[in-house]
């Protein structure tokens, strides 16, 4: 896939991941409602738990609006529910130890912190409707404003 293959207003990929419910996570599983897919770079991290609680604190909000949250990182699912219980976070993670969904969205990127150079995710959202459909995505994810954008869309 190309980078320019995703696009707003084409079909967003489907896939399954396990989800820290323990349950198999399918993206044509969310039919009918609005998903936020978000990718986010590592568990239990500053900037991750900002974002984390972000959406944790707009939640009841999102699923009156018939909208999801499926959070997904690199991460296992044991650190994925370290994570869900120390923010108290109400939605599920996924667990692409793999890279598998990562690579279809094309989160993976370059990354540099303090010189050094790294292969990680870069913080990513999609957004999408009630028929699978990309509405609307966001890259290279600033954290203060993001839930912001995001409400104002749904």
């Amino acid at each position: 896939m190309t980078e320019t293959s995703l696009i707003e207003g084409t079909k967003a990929p489907d896939f399954t991941l396990p989800g820290s419910d323990k349950n198999s996570h399918y993206l044509s599983d969310y039919k009918w409602k609005k998903v936020i897919l978000y990718f986010y770079p590592k568990d239990n991290t500053s900037g991750c738990s900002i974002e984390a609680e972000a959406f944790r604190d707009n939640n009841q909000v999102l699923q009156l609006k018939n909208t999801i949250i499926l959070g997904v990182s690199r991460d296992s699912l044991t650190s994925h529910v370290k994570f869900i219980d120390k923010l108290n976070l109400p939605f599920v993670l996924l667990a692409d130890t793999d890279e598998i969904v990562c690579n279809l969205y094309q989160v993976i990127k370059e990354k540099s912190m303090y010189g050094r150079k790294f292969i990680g995710i870069e913080r990513s959202t999609f957004l999408i409707d009630e028929q699978g459909i990309l509405l609307k995505i966001f890259r290279k994810v600033k954290i203060k404003g993001h839930i912001d954008s995001i409400l104002n869309l749904i």
